[in-house]
């Protein structure tokens, strides 16, 4: 029986030889060929039938846990095309990635930070296009870690977040980077979504060119001075932040059970 490696191998000369001017035994691809081999011998005892893989271990009961990519408002379907990636980061991918039938997800824990950011072009209704949205920026290192292109910052958008929760219908929320807003005299939650007449949009628009259009409305609340990094239980942290907190638990209707305070791994509050 050919091996993965073995397989790889005629797949690359097949390669090869559809492109004119390239040569199978040249240097260039002599050597690219050598790397994936040593790819394959390190790939391929993971690779298996994985439908058949997942549904038996959810069967033995043993703990699952998947993580996904990309966010939910970057889904194809849900998000807000054609600013998005090519599948489906939502909840649903889950079982459409995975072979999972619905009825085996069990807890749904949304990840989101304190504030909101995106990457490249797209709406962003509560983007800060100020020293603010400078100063959050470098607070929170938000850079492309790989190109270390700028990320849009803005305010925490509830509508946008209340859409993913509905969307996914998520357990709980982990809410990530508070340590960041620390230092605002002043903190910003964008709460409800108005047309340029006043009138109010009760969900996230599909339109782009409405969303374009969108005035928000937004809840002012008191910042805090103090460095929270080194906070580990949630009655230590100052009560303005836990005024924040609550406020987007009360306004999102899903409790938040986890809060990041800083980029390490222990750096993390349970509620």
């Amino acid at each position: 029986m050919d091996t993965f490696k073995d397989k790889l191998e005629i797949l690359l000369r097949d390669a090869a030889m559809q492109f004119k001017g390239f040569d199978y035994d040249g240097f260039f691809l002599k050597e690219e060929m050598e790397r994936y081999k040593r790819f394959a011998e390190k790939l391929e005892p993971f690779i298996t039938d994985t439908v058949y893989f997942m549904n038996k271990s959810i069967q033995e009961k043993k703990g699952v846990l998947v993580e996904g990519g990309q966010a939910t408002m970057l889904d194809i379907d849900f998000g807000t095309y054609p600013f998005v990636t090519s599948s489906s980061p939502s909840a649903g991918g889950i079982c459409t990635g995975l072979g999972i039938s619905p009825r085996s997800i069990g807890d749904l824990i949304g990840v989101v930070k304190a504030y909101t950011t995106r990457v490249g072009s797209g709406p962003f209704p509560t983007e800060l296009l100020s020293k603010t949205g400078d100063t959050l920026r470098m607070a929170g290192m938000e850079f492309g870690t790989t190109t270390g292109r700028p990320r849009r910052c803005g305010w925490l958008d509830l509508v946008a977040l209340k859409y993913c929760c509905q969307i996914n219908g998520f357990s709980s929320l982990n809410l990530t980077k508070l340590d960041v807003l620390s230092g605002f005299p002043e903190i910003k939650l964008g709460v409800s979504y108005h047309k340029p007449g006043g009138e109010r949009v009760e969900s996230f628009p599909a339109d782009l060119e409405l969303l374009e259009q969108i005035q928000v409305k937004y809840e002012v609340l008191p910042g805090w001075e103090s460095d929270i990094s080194s906070v580990r239980n949630y009655k230590d942290l100052p009560q303005a932040a836990r005024n924040y907190v609550e406020r987007i638990e009360e306004i999102v209707g899903v409790p938040i059970h986890y809060i990041g305070v800083g980029p390490g791994r222990d750096a993390l509050i349970f509620k």
